[in-house]
């Protein structure tokens, strides 16, 4: 396994930088400007020199390896420091906003913990609900809870978010006036009534998200469940007199979670990357809203950093489905 584990990894850092080349070419090809919003009394010659200040006056290839140099050494350094206390960075520049002229990480570390707050939780939730739902759905295939799963499946996977979480702020917010229809990322929890507040706010958020992520996994989790229920293993182990209790959540649930275990795990990148449209329905300061706005705004910098971000993610944490599919399953041998 560790072998696996290290040779993947291996493999892993010529993909990124694969993946980094497309990323960047992607973004500078495409059509828009940085001086785009620069007012039109400024003269041609001073927006030139505002260009050359953003580093758009360099050739292509230098500023992809700058930007390269920058996202792996300068930026983890920088980070570094700030934890130790030492000056570990010096004066290596810094991975800066065009829109803000703040650094990137900084500004990332400030809109983290509403993503993770909202998307995160919703996410949990989703896995919780979803996982129980698959399996006693499967168990009692087309009975009266497995077509009320089934509804609830197909309404959560196919309205959209926008959809759901507008429809939330008209009954809950406008009609009865329950919770705020708008997060307040100023809050701070300090005592009993500021966390009301919270729970108030994260309430509607996290159920539209929660409802989307669990109607996706629940039907894998049936999907699977159904699969390994008429396997010969399943009837071997109930001749053996093995309680129906052991035979379904040991036997079954344990090898029906390997293919859910990809789903998870890859969904998990989309908490990092936050949930855009729920994130701009509710007015969430998080990540998503963040990507939005530097898209708008030409701010490269912080775009094609966000995105490679979610990139690593992904890699990241296909690798860790794959090992989990070893601790599953002790048939499956890495080599």
């Amino acid at each position: 396994m560790l072998t696996y584990t290290i040779r993947r990894l291996m493999f892993a850092i010529p993909t990124l930088i694969f993946i980094s080349l497309i990323i960047f070419l992607l973004l500078e090809l495409a059509p828009g400007d940085p001086m785009a919003e620069v007012p039109l009394t400024v003269p041609p010659e001073v927006k030139q020199k505002m260009r050359e200040a953003l580093g758009l006056g360099q050739p292509l290839h230098i500023r992809y390896f700058k930007w390269l140099i920058q996202f792996f050494v300068s930026e983890p350094l920088h980070i570094l420091s700030n934890m130790t206390g030492f000056n570990l960075a010096g004066d290596a520049a810094r991975l800066i906003s065009w829109q803000s002229r703040s650094p990137i990480a900084d500004i990332i570390a400030e809109r983290i913990p509403q993503t993770l707050w909202v998307v995160g939780m919703s996410y949990v939730v989703g896995v919780l609900m979803a996982l129980p739902l698959g399996i006693i759905s499967a168990y009692k295939q087309y009975s009266w809870f497995d077509q009320l799963g089934t509804f609830i499946a197909m309404v959560g996977y196919s309205v959209p978010t926008f959809f759901t979480g507008v429809f939330l702020i008209v009954i809950f917010s406008v009609e009865l006036e329950w919770f705020p229809s708008i997060y307040d990322t100023t809050l701070r929890v300090v005592d009993w009534d500021t966390f009301v507040l919270q729970f108030k706010q994260m309430v509607m958020p996290v159920f539209v998200l929660a409802l989307y992520n669990a109607a996706q996994i629940s039907r894998f989790m049936r999907a699977s469940m159904l699969d390994n229920l008429n396997q010969d293993y399943v009837r071997t182990a109930r001749a053996k007199g093995l309680k129906e209790q052991t035979v379904v959540l040991i036997h079954v649930l344990r090898n029906s979670m390997i293919p859910v275990v990809t789903v998870i795990a890859l969904g998990v990148p989309t908490i990092f990357g936050g949930a855009i449209i729920t994130e701009q329905v509710f007015k969430v300061n998080g990540l998503g809203q963040m990507l939005i706005t530097a898209i708008y705004a030409n701010d490269l910098p912080m775009v094609q950093t966000l995105t490679f971000i979610f990139a690593i993610l992904i890699v990241l944490f296909n690798l860790i489905a794959d090992i989990l599919y070893g601790i599953l399953d002790p048939r499956i041998r890495y080599e």
